[in-house]
Parts: structure tokens; C-alpha cells; sequence
């Protein structure tokens, strides 16, 4: 494994294994797969809705809580100082752990000063080894990491070979913010698993096109988080470390890019409105599920 260092020191793997969209039910399968194929770093959020099963797998894998980087991600319903305090805590409780090894804010919407501040001051505490952002535009990050106490260490952001983030990046290497990737593969969109160009540099490594597009990104500095649910394709996932690809091959899938989103734009004002109705939804559903335990 390679590790890239964070602002603050702490180490971090530049490949770790995603849970986003993995089922409650077949989560802790899949982190328990993860860490016996290799992975020591695991992401997770509050959103997701697997923090437990997370938690479990990791107690119940036997791998020393210290080698594992566990990152999970503060929903926006929860920003604000206090909210966001308790949610962090919730969190450690479901994780089973006593830190987070790295804390993000999921959404640069709503209070997300508020939240921040919690952040920084669970850092000081030591609950929290790194703290950051994530989906926060280069706007957004210039403004958060000038005014904030403490600069955000990473910003995880839709990063693959359509979606490049070439300028988003150029403002985070500027301020020392750690770029990592979700959906590295962009979901296959656009033909990514098929397309010729990624294809043919495979056939010279003798590698797939997932596993070339996990080292273009790797290459160029950015951590990536490829998620699946078959363990051979974890292993294959991870299978990464033994080729590199030369300039030719990084300028032409370079050129591959589109530099628009394969999912939403934060840009997008009906966007907002989308996930203003989803926070909305998503705390009557709280809401009546206490009523319900109450009841």
C-alpha cells in the first residue's frame, strides 16, 4: 500500500474501500471481505446508513483498530455546532471506536461553519486524527480553508477520468488540501469500463480498464475509494501497486476529460432545492420512527 501525508502528519492510504450504496444487510460482509483482501482504509457517512455494520466488521475482523483509517462524514441535517457535536458522537458509538481517523462534512450546505467548528474542536480533543470536506467546489474550499481555524485536510469530491477535477485540484494542492476521489470509476458512466482508449493501455500492463483508472488517479495524487461487493474484484481493486503508467498514457487519458459531473452539479440551484426536500424527508422519517420507539 501507498500512503499519501495529510497537512497535519497523519498518514493516510491512497486506496481504501468505499460502502456507499452497499446494503446494511450485506455491509458487514463486505468490510469484513475488504480487510482480509488488504484494504486498511474504510469509508463510510452517516447517510449511508452502515455505520454499525462498519463498526462490527472492523471489531469482529481481528485487524488492530490502529492499522485500519476509518472515515466517516457528518450529514447535513446534523450541521450547526451542536447537532453536528452530537452526531459525531453518535457516530463514534455506532463505529464502536473511541476516534475517527478522519471527519468530513458531507455537503457545502446549510451551516456547515457551525459544523466545522465542532469539528475543529473534536479535533483538539483528539477524537478526531483529521477533519475535512467533501463536495465543497473550489469556491467554497478557498473560503472554508481561509477563514476556518483549522484547514480542512482533505476534500473528497467526484473525481474519475470524465470528471477530472483538473482546476478544483490546482486550488487544493494550493492550500494543502488532500484530494480524494468517490466514484473513481464514475459508475461506468459514459462507457468507462468499455472504453477503447483506457482499454488498450490495460492490454500493454496487462491490467483492466478499472485497475488503469485507479492508477491515473494515484498517479496524479488523489486518493481513491473504489467500492464493491464481490471480493475478486476487491482483490483486483487492490491490484494497483505494480505498474505505472507512462506520460504518454496519463496525457491520453487526459484528454479523455470532460470536466462536467456524470451525477448533479452543487452549482445547480433546483440541485439544492433536491437535497433542502431529502434533509426535510429524511427528518420526518426520524421524527416518526422516534414517535414509534416512544410509543
Amino acid at each position: 500500500m501507498e500512503y499519501v501525508t495529510l497537512s497535519n502528519g497523519v498518514k493516510m492510504p491512497v486506496l481504501g474501500y468505499g460502502v456507499y450504496q452497499v446494503a446494511a444487510e450485506e455491509c458487514e460482509r463486505c468490510v469484513l471481505d475488504a480487510l482480509d483482501a488488504g484494504y486498511r482504509s474504510i469509508d463510510t457517512a452517516q447517510s449511508y446508513f452502515n455505520e454499525e455494520q462498519v463498526g462490527s466488521a472492523i471489531r469482529r475482523s481481528g485487524v488492530e483498530r490502529g492499522e485500519v483509517f476509518l472515515t466517516t462524514k457528518v450529514w447535513v441535517e446534523h450541521y450547526g455546532y451542536d447537532e453536528c457535536r452530537k452526531s459525531v458522537e453518535e457516530s463514534l458509538q455506532k463505529l464502536q471506536t473511541d476516534y475517527i481517523d478522519l471527519m468530513l462534512l458531507h455537503q457545502p450546505f446549510s451551516d456547515y461553519y457551525g459544523a466545522y467548528r465542532a469539528l475543529e474542536d473534536m479535533y483538539d480533543e483528539g477524537k478526531l486524527r483529521a477533519i475535512g470536506i467533501s463536495n465543497f467546489y473550489p469556491d467554497r474550499m478557498v473560503d472554508i480553508a481561509s477563514f476556518a481555524r483549522i484547514r480542512p485536510m482533505v476534500n473528497q469530491v467526484e473525481t474519475h477520468v470524465l470528471n477530472q477535477q483538473t482546476e478544483a485540484k490546482k486550488w487544493m494542492d494550493k492550500y494543502g488540501v488532500q484530494i480524494e476521489a468517490w466514484a473513481p470509476f464514475g459508475e461506468g458512466r459514459g462507457g468507462l469500463f468499455t472504453n477503447e482508449i483506457l482499454a488498450g493501455i490495460g492490454e500493454k500492463y496487462g491490467k483492466t480498464t478499472a485497475q488503469v483508472m485507479l492508477r491515473w488517479n494515484i498517479q496524479r495524487g488523489v486518493v481513491v475509494l473504489p467500492k464493491s461487493t464481490h471480493k475478486e474484484r476487491m482483490i483486483q481493486n487492490l491490484d494497483v501497486f505494480d505498474f505505472t503508467l507512462s506520460d504518454g498514457d496519463m496525457a491520453a487519458i487526459a484528454a479523455l476529460d470532460t470536466a462536467t459531473s456524470s451525477f448533479f452539479s452543487h452549482y445547480d440551484p433546483n440541485m439544492v432545492e433536491w437535497f433542502v426536500k431529502m434533509v426535510e424527508e429524511r427528518k420526518k422519517q426520524h421524527d416518526s420512527s422516534k414517535e414509534k420507539k416512544n410509543w
